[in-house]
């Protein structure tokens, strides 16, 4: 059976709001300048925070990697974490989020095109939106698994700065939703994988020890990923940052993905070859276990 074909079980609120540059306006008329740097250029940053049952998950740590890749591109940031955290909580409180994802996307700002960033940066540019899910597709699919495919990774040298320049992944990720899986997993040309189009990649030797790429340059440093580490060792589950290749994960005792909002979730096959015995493994609901009381102890509501 295919996976649908959206990524994530939207349901949309009556009234959706959005907030660009200081204005919470309606999400349908929500614009920006035609010359903005993001809308020409990709010059822009984004992050994603989860929220589930009214808690915004490991808030703290994707507020800092939003600060860390805008530094990253040399752009300021337009407000304090402080105030993004005010946002985040009008935002909710607007769009009537409980269970959802909270954008947000700062780009260099409007000016007129030309490739080099301007001497004289304009404004940023600040859009958060929200969208809301629904928990019990969610469950269903930490449940069941989910299926992906392998595909080329062909992204550029610096994967661990959160980008608005996402074509690669579209394309991987459509490659993904034509095959009837639900994410691609990114092969390096040496053969290793490095992570999914959206997610992070798991797999569990038959051994069980739980491998996952090692944090370089062609990764992003995922922050369910890193509460995940941090719970995992605390569960005395032994855990290896390190590659690992195609045939590896097909010889895999169990394989899972992370994000925000998925926790850990299954992955019961890859190019069509079973994992395991094709259903979620005890490894990978542990995993998903810790990583739920971990997050519930550290949000805030």
């Amino acid at each position: 059976m295919s996976e649908p074909q959206h990524g994530w079980p939207a349901r949309e609120p009556v009234g959706r709001i959005a907030y660009v540059n200081g204005r919470y306006i309606p999400h349908s008329i929500a614009a920006v300048h035609i010359e903005d740097r993001g809308l020409q250029f990709a010059d822009a940053i984004y992050e994603v925070v989860g929220v589930t049952a009214g808690t915004f998950l490991d808030e703290e740590e994707h507020l800092a990697r939003l600060a860390r890749s805008v530094d990253e591109i040399g752009m300021p940031m337009p407000a304090s974490p402080a105030v993004l955290k005010v946002i985040t909580r009008e935002m909710a409180r607007r769009n009537r989020l409980r269970d959802g994802l909270i954008y947000f996307q700062i780009t260099r700002g409007a000016v007129r095109r030309d490739h080099a960033a301007p001497d004289r940066p304009p404004r940023p540019t600040l859009i958060v939106t929200a969208r809301s899910l629904d928990p019990t597709t969610i469950e269903r699919r930490r449940q069941t698994g989910v299926r992906v495919i392998s595909h080329p990774d062909e992204r550029w040298a610096r994967c661990d700065i959160k980008s608005t320049a996402l074509l690669p992944n579209i394309l991987a990720k459509t490659a993904a939703r034509k095959a009837g899986a639900f994410e691609a997993w990114l092969v390096d040309k040496d053969g290793f994988v490095t992570e999914g189009s959206s997610t992070s990649a798991w797999i569990v030797t038959q051994e069980g020890r739980v491998i996952t790429r090692d944090l370089t340059n062609a990764i992003l440093p995922g922050v369910t990923r890193a509460i995940i580490l941090k719970a995992a060792a605390e569960g005395q589950i032994p855990v290896v940052e390190r590659k690992f290749t195609l045939a590896e994960a097909f010889a895999a005792k169990e394989a899972f993905i992370t994000a925000a909002t998925l926790g850990a979730t299954a992955v019961i096959a890859i190019d069509g070859r079973q994992i395991g015995d094709g259903r979620p493994g005890a490894l990978t609901r542990r995993v998903q276990e810790l990583y739920r009381h971990a997050a519930a102890a550290r949000g805030k509501p």
